[in-house]
């Protein structure tokens, strides 16, 4: 008897246990997850900071170098002086220099007057002489001529020898080759005047480009500031040596100065031109100094123990209180949007390089999850900004103790509204 219940037990708890399982399949009912949700908010949204070091530079910096190896003669200035183009910044001894410069000046006069002789032709005395040699040889050779020809009709009358005949046309004879010698001496007179005009001109051109070396040496020993700008650098005093290309000076309009921000490579990609830029320096606490990037790093460097990008910000220092060469502390807000929905970090899923949020769609009685894929923009520490696929009105799911899935029915038992705040204060 015993037997005979306890089977038919058996047989009604699987009855029923049959019955519950068809009904959970009709129904098609299945537990529901409880969630939290929040709504996204509009509000300022921007993105994290960047904080750095960096270097002061000037914009464009005018470099002063020795032009040979001198001493300091006197210094009239100081660094860090403002200075006005023109002005007298320090001497050189040039003393050397001035005394081969008045020798090249009585050179360059001398190869003036030589170059002035040769295109005239030559020199007068000497030019007078070889024409004057030539025109008596002429005159002699013409007055034996006109004697031979007297003598030769003298000596058809009779009235004439032929030994005065023959002695004539032997002082004839070498009267010509006089006048040849002396044609060929001012032939090669006027062939030596042209090639001496020639050497005249080569020495004038060398002696003017040495006066005008020499006087650029003279000229370069009084160093003057060659802008109007901050004399930043002054590194020579008086009395001093200094060498061939040693640094006398530097200076710069430092109205507004560029400042390289050492950022670490992994701050790189939130980067771009024309960012907001806050410089301070820690010699002038209280202050503070405005820019914007400039030109974005190509690659990383390694800088002691930091792989950085060198970024090039122009800074805006009116004041001139940033000097060439400071270390400064360097802040870069990366992005900045207003007015904008954003939404928690933690609702946001990627998957194959897209980003996801799962919106509650409410229906009767529980609601159920949408997989939406969402555009975004920048991004904090906390938040996604949403460019499209998500409205502000909308309810999106926390992640918690489920996974979140495409079509889940959920209930949302807790809405996360920590972002309220930051929409009433960017409609306020």
């Amino acid at each position: 008897m015993d037997k005979k219940l306890r089977n038919r037990t058996l047989l009604l708890l699987a009855l029923a246990a049959v019955v519950a399982f068809i009904l959970i399949k009709v129904s098609g009912r299945q537990p529901v997850a409880k969630i939290a949700a929040t709504t996204p908010v509009r509000q300022k949204f921007m993105s994290s900071s960047i904080a750095s070091n960096g270097k002061v530079e000037p914009i464009a910096p005018v470099i002063v170098n020795a032009q040979s190896d001198t001493f300091v003669e006197k210094v009239y200035a100081t660094e860090g002086q403002n200075v006005r183009k023109g002005q007298l910044l320090l001497t050189l001894d040039v003393r050397a220099e001035a005394a081969q410069l008045a020798a090249a000046r009585g050179k360059l006069l001398r190869a003036q007057e030589d170059l002035q002789a040769a295109r005239a032709g030559g020199k007068a005395d000497e030019a007078a002489r070889v024409s004057s040699d030539l025109a008596k040889a002429q005159a002699e050779r013409d007055r034996l001529q006109r004697e031979h020809d007297s003598l030769a009709r003298l000596l058809a009358q009779g009235a004439a020898t032929k030994d005065e005949l023959a002695a004539n046309e032997l002082a004839l004879a070498k009267a010509q080759a006089d006048v040849e010698k002396d044609a060929a001496a001012k032939q090669e007179f006027q062939r030596q005047v042209g090639l001496d005009a020639s050497r005249a001109a080569l020495a004038v051109e060398q002696a003017e480009s040495d006066v005008a070396a020499l006087e650029e040496k003279v000229r370069q020993g009084r160093i003057v500031a060659p802008i109007d700008g901050t004399l930043y650098s002054l590194p020579v005093k008086t009395g001093q040596y200094v060498k061939t290309g040693d640094l006398l000076a530097e200076m710069a309009d430092l109205r507004k100065v560029r400042v390289v921000a050492f950022i670490d490579e992994p701050d790189l990609g939130g980067l771009e031109p024309n960012l907001p830029v806050r410089i301070t320096w820690d010699a002038l606490p209280n202050d503070s100094w405005q820019g914007k990037t400039e030109i974005i790093p190509k690659q990383v460097v390694a800088r002691n123990l930091r792989s950085v990008g060198e970024l090039r910000c122009s800074v805006d220092n009116d004041k001139l209180q940033l000097l060439p060469n400071v270390n400064v502390n360097v802040k870069i807000n990366s992005k900045e949007r207003t007015n904008v929905i954003t939404v928690p970090r933690g609702a946001v899923e990627t998957e194959n390089s897209k980003r996801y949020v799962f919106v509650v769609k409410s229906g009767v009685g529980d609601s159920r999850l949408e997989k939406r894929e969402i555009q975004t923009g920048i991004a904090d520490a906390t938040s996604f900004e949403v460019l499209s696929g998500l409205q502000a009105d909308e309810v999106v799911a926390l992640p918690g103790d489920v996974d979140l899935k495409d079509g889940m029915i959920v209930k949302v038992v807790h809405m996360d509204n920590s972002n309220v705040k930051g929409e009433k204060d960017a409609g306020s």
